[in-house]
This record gives C-alpha cells, structure tokens and sequence, in this order.
C-alpha cells in the first residue's frame, strides 16, 4: 500500500509541470528511483518504501498517469502485470476504483544523462519553507520575465550574502530581489538561470521537510530536497 498523496507527490518532482513526461521508474529492494531531464537541466527523484518487486517500467505519458490517479482516495493498492519479463500494465485501487496504466516498453525512452557535483560550490544555502515560499512569490510578481540572476554580495557588515534578481537586465523593468544568509566563500559571483525550471522545482517541493542550495561559479545549480521517505535533487546550468 502506498499513500495517494506520496505517490502524486513523487510524480510532480519529476514531472515538474510538464517538463518531464517520459521516464523509467526504477525499483529495486522497495527503492523507486527515476532520473528524468536533458541537457541543462536533470533531477532524481526516490521514494524509500515503494512494495513493489523489483522492475523496471516504462512511463510514456506521465500526464496522464497523473490524471488515472487524481480520481483516487487515500492508501492505493499498486501492483505489476507483465508478459514473460516485460511488464505491461500498472494496476492501482483503492475502496472504490480499480485503474489500470499501460506501460511502455523501456528501450524505446532511451538514457537518462546525469551530472557530477563540480570540485567546489562557492554558495551553500539551507533553503527555510519561508524561503521557498518567498522566492516563489518573487516569481508570480513578474510571471512574464523567466530569467533569475543568483549573485554573492556583502551586506552592511560586510558579510557574504545570496541574492536572488528576479527581472531582466535592460535597466528599464521592474525587478525583485530577495536575500538569503549562508556559507558564502566568495563574493561577486553573477550567474543567470531560468526561473521558471526553478520556480517549477521549488512548487514540486513544497512538502518536503528539508531543502538546501549550491551554486558553484562554473555556472551549476545543485538543489536537494527532504522528508522521511522521499529524496529529491536536480542540477540546472546556467543561461547562456
């Protein structure tokens, strides 16, 4: 048995709006596991205690995987079909309906590329629900505009800040910008990102109990996040 609201939660971290409809869901020794992205931008998601036999399936339309078991209450039943080794159906119930999603055959999605931590991160923040609520906010307040700088600056005191401009860099538009304190080793730091993929990221993971940022001046993004069952973490490159 699995929780609904587990299970729609791991789907949005991947799926992440739309972003992300095709993948493959890993489970091994009740660990799922799905990467999912493409160049400049990829995640994996893990929920810790999925009672699923080990497998691997096929996702070709998350969307509407996602549809199938908004109809759905409470603790779900999820169980396997396959023909010889090749699983074929996913079969999810609850007290009242009994649903059944094809699944695709894995060869035909292809590999997930993922990337490697760089040799240092000149930014690491622990990112609060205040944070995170904050910097969404900063984006619906200027929803036509998805370019985001993240830059290291001093304050008052001269401590090593974060700071988060929402906006363009005309000079002539409006711009938000929003701070927050950290292990901070290097000032001056400038690097551009797309803030709808971040704002997307930070939506899909509200719920977790935990988040942390790391930038590093090579111009990657590294965010984590959470909670007891579910991980989540996604690398995104800057803006060229």
């Amino acid at each position: 048995m699995i929780n609904k609201s587990a299970l729609t939660s791991v789907i949005s971290k991947y799926y992440l709006n739309g972003l992300n409809n095709q993948v493959k869901w890993r489970i091994k020794d009740k660990k799922l596991t799905i990467y999912a992205g493409e160049a400049g931008r990829v995640c994996k998601v893990e929920h810790l205690n999925l009672p699923l036999e080990d497998s691997e399936l096929g996702v070709f339309d998350t969307h509407k995987l996602s549809k199938l078991i908004s109809i759905t209450n409470g603790d779900l039943m999820v169980s396997l079909e396959k023909i010889k080794s090749v699983y074929t159906k996913m079969h999810i119930a609850d007290s009242n309906f009994d649903l059944t999603y094809s699944l695709a055959d894995i060869l035909i999605l292809g590999k997930n590329t993922y990337y490697e931590d760089p040799e240092s991160f000149e930014i690491e923040l622990d990112l609060s629900k205040e944070d995170i609520d904050a910097l969404i906010k900063a984006k619906n307040a200027l929803t036509d505009i998805n370019s985001m700088l993240i830059t290291s600056t001093t304050d008052m005191d001269g401590t090593n800040i974060c700071e988060f401009i929402f906006g363009d860099n005309t000079g002539f538009s409006n711009r938000i910008s929003y701070q927050i304190q950290g292990n901070i080793s290097k000032s001056s730091i400038e690097i551009p990102f797309d803030s709808d993929i971040f704002k997307d990221i930070l939506n899909a993971n509200k719920d977790m109990d935990s988040g942390t940022l790391k930038l590093s001046e090579v111009g990657m993004l590294k965010l984590n996040f959470n909670s007891e069952e579910i991980k989540s973490e996604y690398f995104i490159a800057r803006n060229e």
